[in-house]
């Protein structure tokens, strides 16, 4: 799949261009700076990005800023619960037949909606493993290795952390990590 293949519809374009931080109303931007300057009140931060989500609620921004929010509150599973709301949105504006095949390069490296599913992919793995739910991180790994062969957002090293932990934490040797490729790690 190619990135002209992909159909820019104005879904595609709008949500390509608020993955970005565009198209994004100057209420809702506020109520997300808003909460950014009150981080350290997380009781009063909260209420603002909820409200930012509920009055956009497709648009990437508020869900980034959640997921944020309660990621680096170390809580995981709220965190979790807004990467899949970002992975549902971005497979919306994707279409149906995004993923039949992987995307090209270009698509890969330069295409927002693309890349934000893709990372957003990462990001759930990375949560369910911290999570202990290692056979929904095997699957999302999985699928960023069928969507992301050539390894363009850095994958494989969660996926080589997950091969480890299944042997019992054999292999700590800096050497035993590869650089960068899904190809050290094996089928």
């Amino acid at each position: 799949m190619n990135a002209s293949s992909l159909h820019f519809d104005d879904d595609l374009a709008a949500f390509a261009d608020g993955a970005i931080g565009g198209g994004l109303s100057p209420q809702v931007n506020a109520l997300i700076t808003q909460a950014g300057l009150l981080r350290h009140l997380p009781q009063e931060a909260l209420p603002l990005l909820e409200q930012a989500r509920a009055e956009a609620p497709r648009h990437p921004a508020p869900l980034i800023a959640l997921y944020r929010f309660y990621f680096y509150g170390h809580q995981l599973a709220q965190a979790r619960a807004a990467g899949e709301d970002a992975l549902a949105i971005a497979r919306t504006a994707l279409g149906p037949n995004f993923g039949d095949e992987a995307p090209d390069d270009d698509a890969t490296r330069h295409h927002a909606a693309v890349r934000f599913y893709l990372f957003t992919l990462k990001g759930l793995a990375y949560l369910n493993m911290r999570l202990g739910a290692m056979d929904e991180a095997q699957l999302m790994l999985k699928e960023l290795r069928r969507l992301d062969p050539k390894d363009h957002i850095g994958g494989a090293l969660l996926f080589h952390v997950l091969k480890r932990h299944e042997k019992g934490g054999a292999g700590d040797a800096p050497s035993d990590y590869p650089v960068r490729g899904w190809s050290a790690i094996g089928p």
